[in-house]
């Protein structure tokens, strides 16, 4: 192996999965990190709505700490983010614009973005929001991390002068994801946090369903939906999943279906974790449809494409026991072979080692303005 890295990330919340997609996904990254030998950090702001729903207060895989406001971020931690191999800034950090200045400022060795969010920070970016990445920062980093590959890395780099965009999706650890082996309790489920731009797939995709299958059961869970959902009485209900009982949820289910947010439907080649997870487990999936969906699960080998309530509906009355187990067990061989966080971690460290380090940004920033 090679000289073991010194990392620090600032990113949304590692400790509190509460209405977030990030926590897990930082989590198998960092985990396997870890398990490589490499050192981490992970600078995190300490928050109330996180603070009160902590799942993962004292990580044993990395170094977590958390700071108060931007000022304090630089003053503890400057040496450490000066010193370090690579400062990887993440999507929807609190104060990111002046958060990514601040640390640009003190001339990092690498210094590299993870957006996790990526088609909707480049909506964001197209509508002129910066809430939490500037459109003139995007240039400044040696390495952009997108959850989005296909044409959104092209747009990376063409529209938005982005370095050297790389695709880092989502994975899943395999130790803390398997099949449980429980019994079976509802037909269908979804995990995920309320969406305005996800509900009306999660009404035709599951509600609809539920409607029409009133003797089957069906389950979403995830917080922050709205109390006017007019829920059938044959799906339940569950606020706040933690991710130590993920595993034991899919495993509860014949199927689980995956619901895209508009944005990376619109982009493609945006997987969900939650797709990565519930292969993981061996629990058939159900999805919506987008771009480069089949180039990580084919459609009818690994995974039901379903566009409509009626798709749903002939999946789960018509699939015979062996097409189902067949459909999971594919999509848990592409998923071991490819999508684990080792696999994952291995490719984050790659793309660090193969950037030279820098000066810092103002070298970055005196390329930029050399004439070509």
């Amino acid at each position: 192996m090679k000289r073991p890295l010194d990392i620090v990330i600032l990113g949304l919340s590692l400790s509190s999965s509460w209405g977030n997609g990030h926590a897990t996904t930082y989590r198998a990254l960092l985990r396997a990190l870890d398990a490589a030998g490499h050192k981490v950090k992970f600078l995190e702001r300490d928050v109330p709505w996180y603070a009160s729903n902590r799942d993962l207060a004292a990580p044993d895989f990395c170094d977590l700490v958390f700071y108060a406001n931007p000022d304090e971020l630089v003053s503890r931690h400057a040496h450490r983010l000066a010193g370090a191999d690579a400062v990887v800034i993440g999507s929807y950090v609190p104060d990111g614009v002046e958060v990514i200045d601040a640390v640009a400022d003190l001339a990092p060795k690498r210094l590299c973005f993870y957006d996790i969010d990526t088609p909707v920070t480049l909506a964001k970016l197209e509508r002129g929001d910066e809430e939490f990445l500037a459109r003139r920062q995007v240039a400044d980093f040696d390495i952009y991390f997108s959850f989005s590959g296909g044409r959104t890395l092209d747009r990376l780099r063409d529209e938005f002068a982005a370095r050297r965009p790389v695709p880092l999706y989502c994975a899943v650890d395999l130790d803390a994801y398997r099949d449980t082996g429980a019994a079976t309790e509802w037909d269908l489920g979804y995990l995920g946090t309320f969406s305005p731009d996800r509900q009306p797939a999660l009404e035709r995709l599951l509600i609809e369903p539920a409607r029409r299958l009133p003797h089957m059961r069906f389950v979403v869970a995830g917080p922050s939906y709205p109390e006017d959902i007019d829920w059938p009485e044959n799906v339940a209900r569950i606020e706040h999943l933690p991710p130590g009982q993920h595993a034991e949820f899919y495993s509860r289910q014949r199927f689980t279906l995956n619901v895209t947010r508009a944005d990376m439907v619109a982009a493609g080649w945006s997987p969900s974790v939650r797709l990565f997870e519930a292969a993981a487990c061996r629990t058939p999936l159900i999805s919506d449809w987008w771009e480069g969906i089949e180039s990580f699960f084919p459609a009818g080998e690994a995974v039901i494409i379903a566009r409509n309530s009626s798709d749903v509906v002939t999946a789960l009355t018509r699939l015979d026991e062996a097409k189902r187990k067949a459909l999971a067990d594919c999509a848990y061989r592409r998923v071991a072979a490819a999508h684990s966080s080792a696999a994952r971690a291995w490719t984050f460290v790659e793309a660090i080692e193969s950037v030279a380090a820098r000066a810092g940004l103002a070298t970055r920033r005196s390329e930029r303005r050399l004439p070509v």
